[in-house]
């Protein structure tokens, strides 16, 4: 006889509490799918290891632990999510599609993305300018280039100020990055270097508000800007990229000026990267789509 599969939910604490006691509505509908394929369903730490070969597994957040693995994270808000093989953004599905905005019809953007912002930021989007900044949010690691990024985020910094050599550059250090004393001495001396820089722990939705176009790595707030109507040049690689520009090393200048005239679609498309290539939580075709994506990844889902 055919033993039914077991798949391990592999969460933080608190998680793993509220997933046991039914009170997480996306792991609950995940584990209904999985649970009507006749799946054995378990809510276990990241660090438990005890399963067999052939133990399906689904992680918060964090790289799968074997090749049954899958990872599943918020999309940047609730109810939006994904279920994917990478714990890596740039390599999820999405960040590999194309976006076409003729195929989005402009009237259920516009309404989403009306929708979503007051949502998120009340009627701050609504009271915008481009005040002659350039804001730069920071992420860790100031003066590492790691794989995923075309340079380190200092060096990001100097590449703003060489290459728009007339905007102020508005830098915050991340609140929950904890920096070296030696990255927050190269900021400081960077600062006192170029009158044009200002470095702060920055509030983000007046700084969204006031600039002229967002640079970063791949920080999140680039997303957010979008809702503000705000253009991103990115220095790495992310799943939402595909509106905003992609720093090219090889002529910097022409990328900081393609950003500094974007005006991409952005109701279509965060209506496209939410709507279309996430999973919202709280639409009916929510179990569609998490059935879809377990079949994408070749789980026995019939």
């Amino acid at each position: 006889m055919t033993q039914d599969p077991t798949v391990h939910f592999l969460l933080e604490p608190e998680l793993r509490e509220a997933a046991q006691a039914g009170d997480h509505p996306f792991i609950a509908k995940m584990a209904l799918v999985l649970e009507s394929a006749s799946f054995r369903v378990a809510y276990r730490g990241h660090n438990d290891t005890d399963r067999s070969a052939e133990t399906y597994v689904l992680s918060h957040m964090k790289a799968p632990p074997t090749n049954r693995g899958l990872v599943f994270r918020r999309v940047y808000e609730y109810p939006f999510w994904q279920i994917e093989a990478s714990a890596e953004r740039w390599e999820w599905d999405v960040a590999k599609s194309t976006f076409d905005p003729a195929q989005i019809s402009a009237q259920d953007a516009a309404q989403f993305y009306a929708f979503w912002q007051k949502r998120q930021y009340q009627d701050a989007p609504m009271q915008t300018s481009r005040a002659g900044f350039i804001y730069v949010p920071l992420q860790g690691r100031l003066r590492d280039r790691r794989s995923f990024q075309s340079c380190s985020p200092l060096e990001m910094i100097e590449h703003c100020l060489a290459h728009d050599p007339s905007r102020q550059v508005i830098a915050t250090i991340h609140p929950n990055e904890i920096y070296s004393d030696a990255e927050i001495a190269a900021l400081e001396a960077l600062e006192r270097k170029h009158k044009r820089l200002r470095v702060d722990v920055g509030d983000m939705v007046p700084l969204l508000q006031g600039c002229d176009y967002v640079v970063t790595q791949n920080s999140s707030v680039a997303f957010a800007g979008y809702f503000f109507g705000k253009p991103a040049l990115l220095f790495g690689k992310i799943d939402f990229h595909h509106i905003a520009v992609q720093a090219d090393m090889g002529n910097l200048a022409q990328s900081f000026a393609q950003v500094s005239k974007a005006k991409p679609e952005y109701a279509k498309y965060l209506y496209w990267f939410w709507q279309d290539q996430s999973i919202n939580a709280g639409r009916d075709d929510v179990y569609g789509k998490i059935t879809a994506r377990f079949r994408r990844f070749g789980w026995p889902i019939d």
